[in-house]
């Protein structure tokens, strides 16, 4: 079986974010997935996904994992950004509980199925509770109502839905479910 290892993007990564990026929101399921389309993300200039980069991987509080082949493959990725309380999440709402957000998770097809997610789940997770200031709370995500296989796969892996249902940005028809994901208890000492 072919490994894979679990790392942050690096900033001179920044070709490798955009061409994963591109191929993510090709995908056939991109429009339940993503809230932009490849053909506005590929109008983005350099500059821009040269900051992408930059910020996934020096930023304080965005980290960006991404799953590499031995040869330099990449063959999945996950984002991870805090959410401050008090500070505005993507439907400009105020933040009440310091929490991660988890966006942009892709698997490429043929790597679906091997545990690729599971590991870059872990590694964003492990992430968010290293983090000490702010101490989150909780990590969340939002999943399309059609989005059977990644809301069965979020489940499995421990995320709840929390009864949150929004419109989705750009679709007011369709529904976004979140999903939450506690900070675990402290281990017990003997």
């Amino acid at each position: 079986m072919e490994q894979f290892a679990i790392r942050p993007v690096r900033t001179d990564e920044w070709q490798k974010v955009k061409a994963l990026r591109l191929e993510a929101l090709a995908d056939p399921l991109a429009h339940m997935a993503f809230l932009e389309s490849v053909e506005d993300a590929a109008a983005k200039p350099d500059a821009y996904w040269q900051e992408r980069a930059r910020g996934a991987a020096e930023g304080v509080h965005v980290r960006q994992f991404i799953a590499e082949t031995p040869d330099g493959k990449w063959v999945g990725s996950v984002s991870a950004f805090v959410e401050p309380v008090g500070g505005a999440d993507f439907l400009e709402r105020t933040v009440d509980i310091d929490q991660g957000h988890l966006v942009g998770v892709y698997v490429r097809p043929e790597w679906r199925g091997r545990g690729l997610t599971d590991a870059l789940f872990a590694a964003a997770l492990d992430w968010a509770w290293s983090l000490e200031e702010p101490r989150l709370e909780r990590v969340r995500l939002f999943v399309h109502e059609d989005n059977a296989r990644a809301g069965g796969f979020y489940r499995r892996y421990g995320f709840r839905p929390s009864g949150l249902v929004i419109p989705k940005p750009g679709d007011p028809a369709a529904k976004e479910l979140e999903y939450v994901f506690p900070r675990p208890a402290p281990a017990a000492r003997d």
